[in-house]
């Protein structure tokens, strides 16, 4: 917002925040816009955390800007002031050319000549977990909602498999267009990448075979741990979040997802899973899961969960919608979905599409 005050002696115009620009940049200014009260015109740019960097154009000449960028904010300042409203006419227009020849640029196609840089959809940063005995790798997804404002807070949805090589990038995408076609509300994204996948995502068992899918397993209850006592007190600090939080996971990641809503309920408030490894230990979460649900008669929770067409993983995924059915207490919301078209190997993306329309659905003005 540019006020009478700010132009006695300086107008600020933001062009726009938090864009990537990876690669060199020469920017050429239209100085014919330039306001007539303004000698100098300054371009700044500032990483986060780092110091800006300053570009300058005299009035009739060209402003050359190289430098390599990361994410940043930019900034116009003109100095000597402007005096009337038709300046800062005239410096609305100057923005809006300069913000202009800035996309234009960037959508510029590349020469055979220039270099390949990283593509950038989110963060990433490690924990040393005392609980695990090891750095883990957390990888985050923040949605425009995010950036935006900075009064925006946002839930947190977590997801076990959550490294660049396991689920995280379709996820990832598919919160960014929920959010974007206003199908769900914006979530922080927060990927767990894995280290030993079964050894956290199983609790103990008395079944050998079980035993036999990897060197270690029954990691389960210290993985809980290292998510409650380590990962989230992490998240709160470095993001701006409510206290709305979820999990979504497949296969052994499901297994997880359904041990916790059983064992540990108050750790997260919607519980997403898709063909769960219910088989595990006999099978005995869903032997358990109706004497869990009378003991937590208060419970209030949401638990969505589907399963694929192959062999034999309705036949023990039913079970589980039979005994919330007669079990799950009041405040209990569940939906157990069928899809018998898809495989295993193919049910996490179209269930999340289904599950995050049901369970994030936007309230009535499309936010929250």
């Amino acid at each position: 917002m540019i006020s009478k005050e700010t132009a006695e002696h300086y107008v600020w115009a933001e062009v726009y925040d938090g864009w990537d620009l990876t690669k060199r940049a020469e920017l050429s200014v239209i100085h014919e816009y330039m306001p007539a009260g303004a000698a100098e015109v300054r371009l700044f740019t500032r990483r986060r955390g780092s110091s800006s960097s300053c570009y300058r154009a005299r009035r009739g000449l060209k402003l050359r800007a190289s430098a390599e960028f990361g994410s940043f904010s930019s900034s116009l300042t003109f100095v000597h002031g402007l005096k009337n409203m038709l300046e800062i006419s005239r410096l609305l227009a100057f923005c809006f050319a300069l913000q202009s020849l800035i996309f234009a640029h960037g959508q510029t196609l590349p020469s055979s000549d220039d270099k390949a840089v990283p593509l950038v959809i989110g963060e990433t940063f490690t924990i040393d977990s005392k609980i695990l005995g090891e750095t883990r790798r957390i990888n985050v997804y923040v949605p425009p909602d995010y950036t935006k404002s900075a009064d925006a807070r946002l839930p947190v949805l977590y997801m076990p498999d959550g490294g660049i090589n396991e689920d995280f990038l379709h996820v990832a995408g598919l919160v960014q267009v929920s959010v974007g076609n206003q199908t769900m509300r914006p979530f922080l994204l927060v990927g767990i990448e894995n280290t030993e996948r079964r050894r956290d995502m199983t609790g103990a068992t008395e079944n050998e075979e079980d035993k036999k899918i990897a060197p270690h397993v029954g990691g389960s209850q210290a993985f809980r741990r290292f998510i409650r006592d380590e990962l989230m007190p992490q998240v709160k600090r470095r993001y701006r979040t409510t206290d709305e939080t979820a999990i979504v996971g497949e296969s052994l990641a499901g297994l997880f997802v359904v041990e916790t809503f059983l064992l540990e309920p108050d750790l997260f408030d919607t519980y997403i899973a898709f063909d769960p490894s219910l088989w595990w230990n006999n099978q005995k979460l869903v032997s358990i899961a109706a004497a869990r649900l009378r003991a937590n008669p208060k419970l209030n929770k949401t638990l969505y969960f589907a399963s694929s067409g192959d062999r034999g993983v309705a036949e023990i995924t039913q079970p589980l919608a039979d005994v919330l059915s007669k079990s799950a207490p009041a405040g209990v919301k569940w939906h157990y979905e069928k899809m018998p078209d898809e495989k295993h190997s193919t049910i996490y993306h179209p269930a999340a599409l289904r599950a995050f329309r049901t369970v994030f659905k936007p309230n009535v003005n499309g936010r929250m």
